[in-house]
């Protein structure tokens, strides 16, 4: 599917990787995220194979796919509760609440996530996004189902992650208007 690509993402930038639907944009996610394996070739982080030390790697990523991977039958709270737990990340109660307050879902935190719609589920995870203390995010298209305020505040999040020195590879049939954005066309 790929040949010859080499690049490299470093603290402070995003990727913007772009593409017609079935180039292969989110099976480059699943490589760069180690759940699928590269044919030929290796995926470095810190000069080292991801798959030296899987666990140390996966310390570092977040990873949001298609599928918001959230579970259904918990609350907005208590699925980024459950994640923190996860992750073995500190997570007061305080905090949770305040997070999901930020993203709009003050009067939904209590609310099985089966009853919100698409973009306040993904309100959920961009809460978990600044809760999980990753330094590479890999999101594949962040933005669907988001409405123009919370698109500003994903967009704002990222630009917030990658001023802090964070790394970001994102696909996304938007544009993008992000500071230090370097894109890949497949």
């Amino acid at each position: 599917m790929f040949e010859g690509l080499n690049l490299t993402v470093s603290s402070g930038e995003c990727l913007h990787v772009r593409g017609e639907n079935g180039v292969g944009k989110t099976s480059l996610l699943r490589l760069l995220t180690g759940l699928s394996k590269p044919e030929a070739g290796e995926i470095l982080w810190g000069g080292l194979s991801i798959n030296k030390d899987v666990s140390s790697y996966h310390r570092e990523l977040l990873f949001l796919g298609h599928r918001d991977a959230l579970k259904e039958d918990l609350t907005a709270l208590e699925n980024l509760q459950l994640y923190a737990a996860l992750d073995d990340i500190h997570l007061p109660d305080e905090k949770a609440l305040s997070t999901l307050w930020h993203f709009g879902l003050r009067g939904r935190e209590h609310l099985p996530v089966s009853c919100l719609s698409a973009g306040q589920k993904r309100r959920v995870l961009m809460a978990r996004m600044l809760t999980r203390q990753a330094k590479l995010w890999i999101l594949d298209e962040p933005f669907n189902a988001l409405d123009v305020h919370a698109v500003q505040a994903l967009q704002d999040l990222i630009a917030e992650h990658v001023e802090f020195g964070g790394l970001v590879v994102l696909t996304s049939h938007q544009e993008v208007m992000l500071p230090h954005v370097r894109v890949l066309d497949l």
